[in-house]
């Protein structure tokens, strides 16, 4: 069965530094591409980074904070998050879609993957 689990979440004040683990059963992570999402209340879903056959990718809002990597002896993904801002409350969820993708395939488009976690639920606030 193929299931994804997030952990790493919680309550932090501006300026402090979080790690999320997305660690996966059910199938190798690395023959897909992991994107990690959130969500806020009232707002979309939006991509944060993924790891494709293409490298890794930031959204410029957390470009030079957050560092995405991978651990394949552990089947596990993180997302290193640091100089947190109260804009970076939200639902994190890590996501799978298998590889290799098209030429045009978005990786920042949620809509993209098969797979998804139940979320971990990061807050910053002093």
């Amino acid at each position: 069965q193929v299931q994804l689990v997030e952990s790493g979440g919680g309550l932090v004040q501006p300026g402090d530094s979080l790690r999320l683990s997305c660690a996966a059963t059910g199938f190798t992570l690395d023959a897909y591409a992991i994107g990690w999402f959130r969500q806020a209340p009232g707002k979309e879903r939006e991509g944060v980074s993924y790891i494709s056959d293409d490298g890794t990718n930031y959204a410029d809002s957390v470009k030079g904070r957050f560092t995405m990597s991978r651990d394949n002896a552990k089947n596990t993904v993180y997302l290193q998050m640091n100089s947190l801002k109260p804009e970076d409350t939200a639902v994190y969820y890590c996501a799978a879609y298998p590889l290799p993708g098209f030429w045009d395939t978005d990786f920042f488009d949620s809509h993209t993957y098969d797979y998804w976690g139940q979320g971990t639920q990061v807050t910053v606030s002093s």
